[in-house]
């Protein structure tokens, strides 16, 4: 009897036993469960955020995309660009300054130049008139002095001489542009004629050169010496 006893307290304390480690499985179980639906509600929230930000970031590309194709379609109609002025680099405004500066020394320069040939061609025109000026008596002694030869004594070695010296130098002068103002027969010009006599002569029309004294001569398009004349009526 007593055994039976036993044996059923022993038969009882195993099935405590099972049924508390049965009890700790079922625990444990749960808890894994737990873990595991806590875990997937983690993840399934983290992929959902992700999902979110995305949709926030194709939104704010698509509003820029838009903001820019507004802007180029404004800047198509208007012809100009809708940003405000471009403030200019240092660098371009020295560049620009320097260009300036480059084109205005070349004007000068330029400026200079014209002068300087001008003042030297002035200088040399006013040179030649005054070797001109030197010359000149002496040819006018040469004719002075061939105008007084007699006919029968042209045919003189020296007076032929005489004549192919002043026929060279009136050919150099002609060379270098100079020329004899045409005097007897022409129109009175006070700038080309200097009228030291006057005379009346039926034969003559009014204010006409009747006869010249000295010969005046020009050096290109400026009188060297005024014709000295006789003007009639």
């Amino acid at each position: 009897m007593e055994n039976n006893q036993e044996k059923s307290q022993e038969e009882m304390v195993k099935e405590a036993v099972e049924e508390a480690k049965k009890a700790a499985g079922q625990q444990e179980e749960a808890k894994e469960e737990a873990e595991t639906e806590e875990n997937e509600v983690e993840a399934e929230a983290d992929s959902e955020e992700e999902a979110a930000g995305e949709e926030e970031t194709t939104e704010e590309e698509a509003e820029d995309k838009e903001e820019d194709s507004e802007e180029a379609t404004e800047t198509g109609k208007s012809g100009k660009k809708l940003f405000g002025k471009k403030k200019k680099d240092k660098k371009d405004e020295k560049i620009e300054e320097l260009t300036d500066r480059l084109a205005r020394s070349m004007a000068e320069f330029d400026n200079f130049r014209k002068r300087t040939e001008k003042e030297k061609s002035q200088m040399y025109e006013v040179g030649a008139k005054d070797i001109i000026e030197k010359i000149l008596p002496v040819i006018d002694n040469f004719e002075r002095g061939l105008g007084a030869v007699k006919e029968e004594e042209k045919e003189d070695p020296f007076v032929q001489g005489m004549e192919k010296i002043y026929k060279q130098l009136i050919t150099t002068l002609e060379g270098i542009e100079v020329k004899p103002i045409e005097a007897v027969g022409q129109p009175f010009d006070p700038n080309f004629h200097n009228a030291v006599m006057h005379v009346e002569d039926e034969n003559l029309g009014e204010n006409i050169v009747a006869e010249e004294f000295q010969k005046g001569y020009m050096y290109r398009d400026s009188v060297v010496r005024h014709s000295m004349v006789k003007v009639a009526n």
